[in-house]
């Protein structure tokens, strides 16, 4: 039997993870590690005298969302300096955008809408530890499932160091353990991460060629359509019924406009027949968005940030 599940049976019934002491805590994932396969030198030097880092914690627990309005949101994160400065990047990269963007089906103004967001154009990649933060947030995050979630990008995280093709001082991020220019999660870098120059490093920290690919082939691998775009802002009717608003309803925009929605100027949708669905994230604007928002929020679960790179990708446009 192997030695994780030996000592998981060893464990008091109904002891939750956030319950046991750290170290005890550590040296069950120590353990699981190494029957992944997982080498003692890479576990020595990333898990010898680990702590948990508090701050983390805190962030964790005041998401924007559960804070802010979508105006102050969009204020923050879609300034004018921010689209400005995402036009010059465009137009600076654009062979390169439109490339990768052709190869992968995705539009380039997404992959400068993502790389501006996520990390203002590489110019903040996150200081944070991520084998630090990962294993904070699988001890103590407050929720199971989010722990369950930091635990397998923990594991994950420690497979990079592993495969000796990342430094460990390269291995820093996000307080939720989000890497590089396009602050990838441990699995995604494992998994959707690119050698675009191929020149044997997936270089997600310094290389434009490895960002701009790794963020398309994210998209693609979820359903990318690059026919389409996101979504838009609507105007609802006097009386609409706000039981349709949500992601797990779907209609074609032909039934949207016969239930009165209408572009927010008040023109007719358009006449493609696309599947779109109604979100109105703090009970303000409202909007119709179609599969690529569904795939934005594959990157990032909030609303607020898949309605935001959808925002700053239009003004790229206009």
């Amino acid at each position: 039997m192997p030695a994780i599940l030996l000592l998981l049976l060893s464990l008091p019934c109904g002891l939750a993870a956030q319950d046991r002491d750290f170290p005890s805590w550590l040296d069950q994932l120590r353990l699981e590690a190494l029957d992944q396969g997982l080498s003692t030198q890479t576990l020595d030097q990333a898990l010898t005298g680990l702590r948990p880092l508090p701050r983390i914690l805190t962030l964790e627990e005041s998401q924007p969302e559960h804070t802010i309005n979508l105006a102050t949101y969009l204020r923050r994160v879609v300034p004018a300096s921010r689209v400005k400065a995402a036009r010059q990047r465009l137009a600076k990269h654009r062979p390169l955008l439109e490339e990768i963007g052709a190869r992968y089906g995705v539009q380039p103004q997404y992959l400068v809408a993502l790389w501006a967001v996520e990390s203002d154009f590489g110019r903040n990649m996150g200081k944070t530890p991520v084998v630090g933060a990962l294993a904070t947030l699988a001890h103590g995050a407050k929720r199971p499932h989010r722990r369950e979630l930091f635990r397998t990008e923990l594991l994950a995280a420690l497979r990079i160091l592993d495969q000796r093709t990342v430094a460990p001082e390269q291995l820093v991020g996000s307080w939720a353990g989000a890497m590089g220019q396009c602050q990838f999660m441990p699995t995604n870098y494992l998994t959707l991460a690119v050698d675009y120059d191929q020149n044997q490093r997936r270089d997600i920290w310094r290389e434009y060629p490895d960002v701009f690919a790794s963020i398309a082939h994210f998209l693609s691998q979820n359903g990318w359509a690059g026919d389409q775009t996101w979504g838009r802002e609507v105007r609802l009717p006097p009386g609409f019924d706000l039981g349709l608003i949500g992601l797990e309803v779907d209609k074609p925009l032909p039934a949207w406009q016969e239930l009165g929605v209408r572009r927010a100027d008040g023109g007719d949708l358009p006449a493609r027949d696309l599947s779109a669905s109604l979100v109105r994230p703090d009970q303000g604007r409202a909007f119709l968005v179609y599969g690529n928002f569904r795939v934005l929020r594959e990157w990032n679960r909030s609303s607020y940030f898949a309605l935001a790179i959808g925002e700053l990708a239009d003004r790229l446009t206009q």
